[in-house]
């Protein structure tokens, strides 16, 4: 029996209240040439056993992250997450747990969350952070709404080598609010002039450290650029364990900071769910969007907790919401903590230098590779390479070696002249062996 809930006449009803003619004008917006005009080619019945041989058989042309000398980035990283993680996210008190609305029940979703914003806080150097957030990109996009609100002015400028991808959802977000947003060209090499492109009307500088390109921004001077023109410095990061090396953007200036949180404690998982980073001062914290736990005694005194801040849409605040973000990512933020314990401030370092030096070795060993070169003057565990011909072609020839050998910056920013780039990653799980294997393969395929 198939589920058909509205008859012909009930749909031609509703699209006659709406004033379209039909069904397909409400795609009007996809390009004609994206959309299919037919359905697809299905089998019209399978077998269970049928249809796990048919996605095996997908998943086969593959190549896994874990299988072979792996070096891809760009804002999703492969680190070691302790099998301990896991296994607690996977309790059912936590698993099955979704919105603390009654914390009377909810005491242990509110602590961990509570403990969440303590790290992250102490992390970037802030003074107050939310409960999470869908991940990087929105969080950096609801942190240019924040600044809008903030400083009454709706024009955001962003650094050109912000990540793609981050502005892409900038630009989307502003776009539907009639919103102003200046982009810079992107300088791979690092040292992009950004303060001479701030002026008065500028709520908000976003800027990214370490950089898509992987170079270190010293934020201090554009914060105080930003200040001076009375705009927030927004700093963005996408590589969570940099800042156990690099000074946090709370004590560089920054007014908001918006990053990924992936790296800690979130295995790569083919894209998601990830969890967005989200800090700010406190004379702003009321213009915060998403979630805020708090800690509090109950009517015995004893510590307990509670949502302190939530003024979303499905709230009291419903049209007045700071913002439209309907949850935040608990069971991702519950990773982040565990793993950010298991660390602590002195395992966090020692992760942060261990990826360091994993990234040192291998842009030496690349450099050495004639016709290739390094960027990058300073930079985290990501760097900028440099090849001879189109970067995705030697991408596509390294991985026929059995290496993936990072992405190729046309990947990201299709024509903006990038082409011979690759973004290059290494973190603790990248051998000696695995470097060495980089280094060998990619002298075969640009020799």
């Amino acid at each position: 029996m198939r589920y058909l809930p509205l008859t012909p006449d009930d749909r031609a009803e509703m699209l006659a209240r709406i004033g379209v003619p039909s069904v397909d004008d409400l795609f009007a917006d996809i390009p004609a040439a994206q959309r299919a005009h037919e359905l697809p080619r299905l089998a019209l019945h399978k077998s269970e056993m049928e249809v796990e041989r048919a996605l095996s058989r997908l998943a086969a042309k593959n190549m896994p992250a874990g299988s072979v000398p792996f070096f891809v980035g760009a804002g999703a990283y492969r680190h070691h997450v302790p099998a301990s993680v896991d296994h607690l996210i996977q309790r059912s008190e936590f698993l099955t747990s979704y919105t603390p609305y009654q914390p009377e029940i909810a005491q242990g979703t509110l602590q961990y969350l509570f403990e969440f914003q303590t790290q992250v806080a102490e992390l970037t150097g802030m003074e107050v952070a939310n409960a999470s957030m869908y991940d990087g990109s929105t969080a950096a996009a609801e942190a240019v709404l924040m600044a809008h609100r903030v400083t009454r002015r709706r024009k955001a400028l962003l650094a050109g080598n912000l990540h793609p991808h981050y502005r892409a959802t900038i630009e989307t977000v502003s776009r539907y609010a009639a919103d102003e947003v200046v982009a810079l060209a992107p300088v791979p090499k690092g040292g992009e002039d950004i303060i001479a492109a701030i002026d008065a009307g500028c709520s908000c500088v976003v800027v990214q450290s370490p950089d898509v390109f992987g170079n270190i921004v010293d934020l201090k001077p554009i914060a105080e650029a930003a200040h001076k023109a009375g705009a927030l410095l927004i700093a963005v990061f996408t590589e969570a364990v940099s800042l156990g090396l690099i000074e946090p953007p709370g004590a560089q200036g920054a007014d908001i900071v918006a990053g990924e949180g992936q790296s800690i404690g979130n295995a790569l998982n083919f894209g998601g769910p990830y969890v967005g980073l989200f800090a700010t001062r406190q004379k702003f914290v009321r213009q915060m969007p998403g979630r805020l736990a708090g800690e509090t005694v109950d009517a015995e005194g004893r510590r307990g907790f509670v949502l302190t801040l939530s003024t979303r849409e499905q709230h009291i605040r419903r049209e007045k919401a700071t913002s439209n973000i309907c949850t935040n990512s608990g069971l991702c933020a519950l990773a982040f903590t565990i793993h950010m314990s298991l660390l602590g401030q002195t395992g966090l370092v020692r992760l942060a230098r261990a990826n360091h030096a994993a990234a040192c070795d291998l842009a030496d060993r690349l450099a050495a590779v004639p016709g290739a070169s390094v960027l990058n003057d300073t930079f985290f565990n990501e760097f900028t390479l440099r090849v001879p011909g189109k970067a995705a072609d030697v991408v596509e020839k390294l991985a026929a070696k059995g290496i993936l050998g990072g992405v190729p910056c046309s990947r990201l920013a299709p024509k903006s002249g990038l082409d011979d780039l690759i973004l290059v990653a290494a973190t603790e799980t990248t051998s000696e062996d695995d470097r060495a294997a980089y280094a060998a393969a990619l002298k075969e395929v640009v020799g």
